[in-house]
């Protein structure tokens, strides 16, 4: 056993690369909404000297296609699934969950707290948990944002209000302009923004949540080789989580996994899940 690693959300399509999700010990969704939704204009991604940003908007099939025809055939696969969900409201946070407990191919639930749409306060994002939690027995992690005011406090509210784990982070927002033009390189001006510079950020954010809250956490930001994994969890992460490095590196998953268990034995330990939290003692 070692530590487990999954898929960021929206990093990773299993049916058209499955080859790429089967070596994770889950698959997680992109980012379901009610309904479906076509996303943001054109242009959508674009590379920074230090990351990537995004602009995908939420594309998706919304909940009734992620029913009928996603999870059926992520069931073929023999993939672990989880989901993660989006709304802009309590009501469509608690209704996708509702709909998602009758579902025994569901294994999990993922809150992305962190839509620009949705206000971020610890107060906002428990209301969300709560609603929830009222309408399913699953296990449910809150995605809070690296830009939250406090979110150590973000945690604590969280947690109190029935989220059994946390993912941590999401992306932060930033911009990149063409040099010739001076405009925008993103069709929606700003994105989010992934890549190795969010690492530090993370390492910050687990930290301070693994202080805060005794809950499992799923680390992710900025992940590229298995010392990075190994940061996190020594940050008080359970799960690592990877994301910007799969658009460049499809075979990361298997790479990442065997460079965390040399870089744990080559600190003579034996189990990287052993080192969890040891940043903050």
């Amino acid at each position: 056993m070692t530590v487990p690693i999954v898929n960021a959300s929206g990093c990773l399509d299993a049916l058209t690369a499955p080859d790429v999700a089967a070596p994770l010990d889950a698959f997680v969704t992109k980012t379901i909404t009610p309904e479906p939704r076509e996303g943001s204009p054109p242009v959508r991604i674009a590379e920074t000297e230090f990351g990537m940003l995004n602009s995908i908007g939420l594309q998706g099939p919304g909940l009734e296609g992620l029913l009928a025809q996603t999870l059926p055939a992520l069931a073929l696969q023999g993939l672990r699934v989880w989901v993660s969900v989006g709304g802009f409201s309590v009501g469509d946070y608690a209704g996708i969950c509702e709909r998602l407990e009758e579902r025994a191919d569901v294994e999990l639930i993922e809150l992305n707290l962190s839509c620009p749409n949705v206000e971020e306060a610890p107060e906002s994002s428990a209301q969300i948990v709560a609603g929830c939690r009222a309408r399913t027995t699953k296990p449910l992690y809150a995605k809070l944002s690296p830009a939250t005011w406090d979110i150590g406090e973000s945690a604590k509210a969280v947690v109190a209000a029935g989220a059994d784990g946390l993912s941590l982070v999401n992306t932060m927002r930033g911009m990149a302009l063409e040099p010739a033009t001076l405009r925008p390189k993103l069709g929606r001006g700003s994105g989010g923004y992934s890549g190795p510079a969010l690492k530090p950020i993370a390492l910050a954010c687990v930290s301070a949540c693994a202080r805060a809250v005794d809950v499992p956490i799923v680390g992710m930001g900025g992940v590229r080789t298995g010392l990075d994994a190994l940061e996190l969890v020594a940050a008080g992460a359970s799960v690592v989580s990877l994301g910007t490095i799969l658009f460049a590196d499809p075979g990361a998953p298997t790479r990442v996994r065997r460079e965390l268990q040399e870089e744990a034995t080559r600190r003579g330990i034996a189990d990287p899940r052993t080192v969890r939290g040891i940043a903050n003692s």
